[in-house]
C-alpha cells in the first residue's frame, strides 16, 4: 500500500519509522504547511510536498495519514483530505468524537474513501479493552488511568495559546485511586481524584503569565476538570529536562460474577511506551491497512478501531492467524 504523510513532526516521523517496520507498506509522499527545502526525511527519494499541491497525489496514494493535532487540525483536515484519499487519524478529543465521526463519514462517503478516526492507544487499544472487558464482565465498573507520561495532544493544545513558546504536559495517576481500583473495591471517582496534570511551558517574550496560566487551567476537554499545575520555564530547561515522550497507562474493569456475585474478576490491559508517538504511529499504520483492505471491498465512510475485525489489521493471511494466533 502506498502510503503518504501529512505533518512531519514527532509523529509524522514515528509514521516514517513504522513503515519501514511494514514490508507491505511505501511511503510515496510526505506532505507539509511548512517550506519543503527546510524538512529533511530518513527515507531517501521520497518528495516533499507542500500542502497546497496534494490534490495532484489523488491517484497516487492508496492511504493518507494525518499526523496533526487534535485541537485545531484534524477537525478540518481529515473530513476535507477524506474526499480526496482513504484517511487515518488519530483525532484525541474523547468529548467530540461523536461530533467528528459525523463530519467525516458525510465527506468520505461521498467520495467513496475509508476514513478510519481516533486510532492510538487511548482512543485505540484502549477503547478495546473497555469494550471487551465490559461485554464479558457486565456486572462491573470501569476505570481508566493515564501515565506517567507527556500527552501530546495536550502539550500541542498548551502550545496553541498566545504567548506560548513551547510546552510539555504530563498525565498523572493518583496513585491512591489506581491502588484502591485494583483491590477490586469498585470506588466511585472523580475525574479530578483519578488524575493530575502537571505542564512546563516556556512563554514568549512579553507574554502574560497569569493570562496564559488561567488559559491553561480553564481549557475545556483538556485541564477544566483536573487539579493542574503551570511551571514557568526556560526553553533551555524544557530541552535539558523534559525532552522525553514516554507514555502509558491502565484499562480496569472490576466486575462480579455468580447468583450472589459473590466472585470477583479484574480484567487489566497496560502500556509502558518509551515513545509515545512512535507507539502511536505503529497504530496508525496498522490501521491504514485496515483501511486499505475495507476500500478494496468497495467500502466506504467513517470507521473507529470497534468497526474493524483485527485481522484487518495483521499483514499475516487468516489461515496463519488461526493456525498460529488463535
Amino acid at each position: 500500500m502506498r502510503i503518504g504523510i501529512l505533518g512531519y513532526g514527532n509523529l509524522g516521523q514515528g509514521v516514517e519509522f513504522a513503515i519501514k517496520d511494514n514490508l507491505d507498506a511505501e511511503l510515496v509522499a510526505v506532505f507539509t504547511r511548512r517550506e519543503p527545502s527546510k524538512i529533511k526525511i530518513n527515507t531517501p527519494n521520497v518528495p516533499i510536498v507542500k500542502i497546497s499541491e496534494i490534490a495532484d497525489w489523488k491517484d497516487k496514494i492508496d492511504v493518507l495519514i494525518l499526523c496533526g493535532g487534535s485541537a485545531t487540525d484534524l477537525p478540518v483536515q481529515t473530513p476535507e483530505f477524506a474526499k480526496l484519499f482513504n484517511v487515518v487519524d488519530s483525532f484525541d478529543t474523547h468529548a467530540k468524537i461523536p461530533q467528528h465521526f459525523a463530519k467525516v463519514d458525510e465527506a468520505a462517503k461521498s467520495s467513496n474513501h475509508i476514513a478510519v478516526i481516533s486510532v492510538g492507544w487511548d482512543p485505540g487499544l484502549f477503547s478495546l479493552a473497555r469494550v471487551y472487558s465490559n461485554a464479558v464482565l457486565p456486572n462491573g465498573k470501569d476505570y481508566t488511568f493515564w501515565g506517567k507520561g507527556v500527552s501530546q495532544g495536550h502539550s500541542d493544545a498548551i502550545r496553541r495559546i498566545k504567548g506560548v513558546k513551547n510546552a510539555k504536559q504530563y498525565t498523572i495517576p493518583v496513585d491512591t485511586a489506581l491502588e484502591a481500583v485494583r483491590s477490586g473495591s469498585n470506588p466511585e471517582l472523580t475525574t479530578r481524584q483519578k488524575h493530575t496534570r502537571e505542564c512546563f511551558v516556556v512563554l514568549e517574550d512579553g507574554a502574560d503569565t497569569a493570562e496564559v496560566e488561567r488559559q491553561i487551567k480553564t481549557m475545556p476537554n483538556y485541564f477544566d476538570e483536573y487539579d493542574t499545575t503551570v511551571h514557568f520555564i526556560t526553553e533551555e530547561e524544557l530541552q535539558r529536562d523534559h525532552s522525553g515522550l514516554a507514555h502509558g497507562g491502565f484499562v480496569i474493569r472490576s466486575g462480579k460474577t455468580g447468583q450472589d456475585k459473590q466472585h470477583s474478576h479484574i480484567v487489566e490491559f497496560s502500556l509502558k511506551l518509551d515513545s509515545n508517538p512512535e507507539f502511536t504511529s505503529n497504530v496508525l499504520v496498522a490501521y491504514a491497512r485496515a483501511a486499505y483492505r475495507l476500500n478494496k471491498e468497495g467500502q466506504a465512510g467513517c470507521k473507529t478501531v470497534l468497526d474493524i475485525p483485527p485481522a484487518y489489521l495483521s499483514d499475516k493471511s487468516v489461515e496463519e492467524l488461526r493456525a498460529h494466533y488463535l
